[in-house]
């Protein structure tokens, strides 16, 4: 009987990137990115179907492009930071849903507060860059509700709008290297 020979990557964070967008005021979306995070992938062989991806980013490197709505978010109103350092993600399924297209099942913990999310990958293929290193390419989005995690602040206007919409989309460019 032939064994599967485990294969595992790891985020190269050089050519990666993770952000997440949210309606602000209603009426336009603010984006924003975590610039520290790591992760990767474990495969039963040379295919992605039935891995294991895990994820974290650090709460601390919360970018909006504005030191003062960062700031903010970093706060005990939204992330709590201080309490709550890490965003992560686990993965209880990695299914493949088309030729190059997977459904990705974990548990995102933000906050202190665990739930089961669904993301949508597309593999972008597979290449070995100009030094030898095999690389995997990812496209990861998904959509949650804040609140789920506990980030409840909002404001609301004179005219009675919210300040901060609960959905929030997430969108990860994810490269990885094969160790």
């Amino acid at each position: 009987m032939e064994t599967t020979k485990k294969v595992t990557w790891s985020i190269d964070p050089a050519h990666s990137e993770v952000q997440f967008k949210v309606k602000h005021l209603v009426i336009s979306t603010v984006t924003g990115q975590f610039t520290s995070f790591s992760g990767g992938l474990e495969t039963g062989g040379e295919g992605f179907e039935n891995a294991k991806a895990f994820f974290e980013a650090d709460v601390d490197s919360i970018s909006t492009n504005n030191k003062d709505r960062d700031e903010h978010l970093k706060s005990e109103e939204f992330f709590d930071a201080a309490n709550h350092p890490k965003v992560t993600f686990v993965s209880t399924a990695f299914k493949k849903t088309g030729e190059d297209t997977y459904e990705i099942t974990g548990d995102m913990t933000m906050r202190g507060k665990t739930r089961a999310v669904v993301l949508k990958a597309e593999h972008g293929g597979i290449m070995v860059d100009p030094y030898g290193n095999t690389k995997a390419g990812f496209e990861v989005t998904g959509k949650l509700n804040r609140k789920d995690f506990g980030l409840e602040w909002n404001g609301v206007t004179e005219t009675g709008g919210i300040v901060v919409g609960d959905e929030v989309k997430l969108l990860l460019n994810l490269q990885y290297a094969k160790n």
